[in-house]
């Protein structure tokens, strides 16, 4: 642990608290002492902590805002639910759900790629703007597809699922607004543990790496960066792709929890993207482990309060913008400098207690 940097030590611990707790709520849920509510809460909070980690990428490493990443979650969702309700049939459970796992990554990674083309080489706000737009435009799009499969093959129509012209007895795939129904059920809480830490260890890598230095060198001074040769654009694509692959796996764990996968906008659009991004900006821009430990606590906290009723989103408004000041206000960041209450202080503390019990 002595020769390892700062930011390999807090994976390290990151990752360790991860599996603690992934032990403890499987025994919990085991011996049946995780209520209902809570037990189906597990996926998607790994789910929404893949698409906070993603984002943080972007906004943190890359310094550029999106406003849309839900939509590529929205687009990992359904490619590898539409891939998964297809091939039911005829593909074994492990290797289809491996097979939509990297088809709904790569459409997810696909469509962040091309978006990033023309933005990216901009400067200014317009990566916000039309990734709010991709969040929207592609909600609305899937919304009125209409998808069906006979023996003749698949079917396609924007009209209604009348026009779709399929055999008598045809599968309907993609059924418009009411989405992508019955699609298996494979993320587990485990499967979607390893896949958050694997997400973990994939962006430390990346931001220690040669290009992830590139990267930071770009968003503090781009024209310095220019300056000496690097390659903007190409290092901005690269990190904004990998950010949106990301947030594609979250749709992909996302989609196969639930039977009736829908494009709402509580799901997929604006109110979805934002929380994302207040998941990213309450753990610390830049903090990963922040971003999952936000997702995990602003995404549970509502339903540990819905027994106080009409009381519950008036405290959970008033707990988010008492995190936000800790984590923000410079009164109380010095304050907690000076008083050893930051994370790294309290993370040497119990370091150098482990130490002392040790020898």
């Amino acid at each position: 642990m002595k020769n390892m940097n700062k930011s390999t030590q807090k994976l390290l611990s990151t990752i360790g608290v991860i599996v603690v707790l992934y032990i403890v709520l499987s025994v919990m849920e085991g011996t049946g002492n995780l209520s209902s509510l809570l037990s189906g809460l597990l996926v998607p909070v790994c789910a929404y902590s893949l698409v906070a980690v993603g984002l943080n990428l972007c906004v943190g490493y890359l310094g550029e805002l999106s406003l849309g990443h839900a939509g590529f979650m929205c687009v990992g969702a359904f490619a590898s639910a539409f891939f998964s309700k297809v091939f039911m049939n005829t593909i074994p459970d492990v290797p289809r759900f491996i097979l939509s796992l990297l088809i709904g990554t790569c459409f997810a990674a696909l469509f962040g790629f091309l978006i990033a083309i023309p933005v990216l080489r901009l400067s200014g706000d317009y990566l916000a703007i039309v990734t709010l737009a991709f969040g929207e435009i592609i909600k609305n799009v899937i919304n009125v597809i209409y998808i069906g499969m006979d023996s003749k093959g698949l079917h396609f129509s924007m009209k209604d699922m009348l026009s779709l012209g399929m055999e008598p007895g045809g599968t309907l795939v993609v059924n418009g607004a009411q989405g992508i129904t019955g699609t298996p059920r494979q993320s587990t809480f485990t499967l979607a543990v390893i896949l958050l830490i694997l997400a973990l260890v994939i962006t430390h890598n990346f931001v220690n790496s040669r290009t992830g230095r590139a990267v930071k060198a770009i968003r503090d001074n781009q024209i310095a960066a220019e300056t000496v040769g690097l390659p903007i654009t190409k290092y901005k694509l690269i990190a904004f792709t990998i950010s949106a692959a990301i947030a594609g796996v979250g749709g992909v764990l996302y989609a196969h929890n639930i039977n009736s996968l829908i494009a709402t906008t509580n799901n997929f659009g604006y109110n979805m993207s934002i929380m994302i991004l207040v998941y990213v900006v309450l753990g610390g821009i830049g903090n990963f482990s922040g971003s999952v430990v936000a997702a995990v606590v602003l995404t549970l906290l509502p339903e540990l309060l819905r027994g106080l009723s009409t009381y519950r989103m008036l405290i959970y408004s008033i707990v988010l913008i008492a995190l936000m000041l800790f984590n923000w206000a410079p009164s109380i960041l010095e304050y907690r400098n000076k008083h050893g209450l930051t994370a790294a202080a309290i993370a040497a503390k119990f370091k150098k207690k482990n130490t002392k019990e040790v020898s």
